[in-house]
């Protein structure tokens, strides 16, 4: 993907979903109310009110960000021949109404008593954070990283990936 100043925000949010992220953490940028953005305003407005930052640095900052994001990431082939081999465990980041209605055999639901225990499990265990599509998981994957656990990755695409890549019998969903 080529990030073009006139790009939208809502479109470079699509396309890129740590994008607020990685805004956020170089800019403070797209965060809370004070610093957010419109969805119809253009990579090179945003940079012009906070600011004026160079667009080119911006661009070039959310590219290495992207790249981060994309190493953070594993296939649900990679994922299912880690668990299977008992190299990693799949944590679920969705709802719990979510996790009711389907989930992946053998992953575990996130709750904040296992967010407790997280910095007493093994080191060089892998942990695999699952969500709907890989957005939540993927920010889940980034916090993690950042406050110290080295050993973690996003589950790409999510559960709708793992159904349509792994086990196509597992219902897929669409949130309300």
């Amino acid at each position: 993907m080529t990030i073009e100043p006139a790009i939208t925000m809502r479109e470079l949010t699509a396309q890129f979903p740590g994008a607020q992220r990685a805004l956020f953490r170089s800019y403070h940028i797209g965060g809370c109310a004070s610093c957010g953005f419109q969805p119809d305003e253009t990579l090179a407005q945003v940079c012009a009110r906070n600011e004026n930052l160079p667009v080119s640095e911006v661009i070039a900052t959310l590219q290495t960000a992207r790249a981060a994001d994309e190493k953070m990431q594993v296939s649900p082939a990679e994922a299912d021949a880690l668990v299977k081999a008992g190299k990693a465990r799949l944590l679920d980041v969705r709802s719990k109404e979510e996790w009711d209605a389907v989930q992946i055999a053998g992953s575990t639901f996130f709750t904040q008593e296992l967010m407790q225990e997280l910095g007493g499990w093994p080191p060089d265990q892998l942990i695999i954070f699952v969500c709907h599509r890989g957005v939540r998981s993927l920010d889940a994957a980034a916090y993690f990283a950042g406050h110290g656990l080295e050993n973690v990755r996003s589950l790409r695409g999510g559960i709708d990936a793992w159904s349509t890549e792994v086990d196509p019998n597992l219902p897929r969903y669409e949130l309300e």
